[in-house]
């Protein structure tokens, strides 16, 4: 009687979200004559709209001596075009009240504003603009690159917690391309050149290589006449082979050892896995999403709760899982050990093996799967509050070559995920062939 009374609580806590999700806001979607992909969804709670155009390009295109371009991309765009000077697109934007914001991630590049509906053909003529006629001149090339190069003394080789995990991902992502830094590796931003941008802005700028993303306070008749207007006017063009960056099927265990000055000894654990656009079936990708959920990527988590609060093993420990990718992806652990400084960190991770082959033997509980899973679609939920975040997670999917409509079937999705799959998961993928290890050891300020 007892576990038929916590299953029925855990249902009446799912099912408002569930409602939630299954009603997703009128969206729609077409494509220009050039090629350029748009999507349109309505949300008319507040007068506001917000414009993301992603184009598929990240580091995980870039090629050995030439990483940081995308990245270099994004900074040089608006440093002037044949309808505006340098940064004279940010003072119009900031002159109508637009929030603006730009992104370099591993597979796409995004421009995003947020504004008053009324001012939406604002945006698409200067987008349209600077994705077609950017400048990219020499003279602001030399300066922007020393700004960039700064940025990646301040974000990573001044900051010990991301210089270990740029390393560590060097290493994790075995034989693929996401072992490639955002930023770039710092011996190729010193050498970066007009001409290589300029090559690189042409390829991957074209309209067929990009994703219009519309959420707000509009309709499809206001929007598809000014997409029409300001970008189907330009010219198509041949859209580059997007790479899928696969990793071997058995890449084999590999362990790096770092000293480094960080407060306490680091454990970081990533194993091999797909992600959505490989996954053979999809279910194994929902299984992974649930099994970072119910090993450290949720509240109440079995490592946090077995080796932070109980056995105080760790003063942090956190799991992150991305199946958005491209190509395959990594189920990430990362560990800080616990105060007093403790050392063993074989002994560690021996003790995050036993949480994980306990679930690669067992099934989890109907009630700890049924907790996961509402803590994932409530994250979807509480996303549909942001206008921004709506149009972040729709582009997603077209920018790694899926439908933007598993967006609003993943709920139902999710609720099909069994016990005994996630069991299965975790014993074909959780395994020592697809793992990469670091040991980081506090080292002393003059190592």
């Amino acid at each position: 009687m007892d576990t038929l009374c916590s299953r029925m609580l855990l249902f009446l806590g799912l099912a408002p979200f569930m409602t939630l999700a299954a009603t997703p806001p009128p969206t729609h979607q077409f494509t220009l004559e050039n090629g350029l992909q748009v999507l349109v969804r309505e949300d008319h709670r507040a007068p506001l709209v917000t414009s993301q155009l992603w184009f598929k390009v990240g580091p995980a295109d870039e090629a050995p001596g030439q990483t940081g371009l995308s990245h270099v991309l994004e900074h040089m765009l608006f440093k002037g075009s044949s309808k505006t000077c340098a940064d004279e697109a940010s003072r119009i934007l900031e002159s109508i009240g637009a929030e603006e914001s730009a992104f370099t991630y591993a597979d796409a590049t995004s421009y995003q504003q947020t504004l008053a509906p009324r001012y939406l053909g604002v945006v698409f003529e200067l987008m349209a603009d600077l994705m077609s006629t950017a400048h990219l001149h020499a003279d602001d090339l030399s300066t922007e690159m020393a700004v960039i190069r700064e940025e990646r003394h301040l974000r990573t080789d001044d900051n010990v917690n991301a210089a270990v995990l740029e390393h560590f991902s060097a290493l994790a992502h075995f034989a693929n391309s996401y072992r490639t830094p955002v930023i770039g590796w710092m011996h190729d931003l010193q050498q970066v050149d007009a001409g290589e941008l300029r090559h690189w802005y042409e390829s991957r700028y074209a309209p067929g290589n990009a994703v219009l993303v519309i959420v707000g306070d509009v309709t499809l008749a206001q929007v598809q006449p000014l997409a029409e207007r300001y970008f189907g006017v330009l010219a198509k063009r041949s859209v580059p082979l997007l790479p899928s960056p696969v990793e071997l099927k058995v890449p084999g265990e590999r362990q790096l050892t770092l000293h480094r000055e960080v407060p306490a000894a680091q454990l970081l654990m990533a194993f091999n896995v797909p992600g959505l656009a490989t996954a053979k079936d999809p279910r194994t990708v929902h299984a992974l999403r649930l099994i970072n959920a119910i090993l450290g990527g949720a509240n109440g988590a079995r490592l946090q709760q077995k080796l932070m609060f109980t056995d105080r093993v760790f003063n942090r420990i956190d799991t992150v899982y991305n199946q958005m990718t491209r190509g395959d992806s990594l189920l990430l652990l990362t560990a800080e050990l616990a105060d007093p400084p403790l050392t063993d960190l074989a002994g560690a991770q021996a003790r995050v093996w036993a949480q994980i082959d306990a679930l690669r033997t067992t099934p989890p509980s109907l009630e700890e799967l049924e907790r996961a899973r509402t803590q994932l679609i409530a994250q979807q939920v509480y996303a549909s509050d942001s206008i921004q975040q709506q149009a972040r997670q729709l582009a997603s999917y077209p920018t790694i070559g899926l439908p933007w409509r598993l967006l609003d079937d993943d709920a139902e999705t999710l609720a099909k995920v069994t016990p005994e799959q996630i069991r299965d998961a975790a014993a074909l993928w959780l395994t020592r062939e697809r793992l990469g290890v670091a040991h980081v050891h506090k080292a002393a300020a003059n190592e």
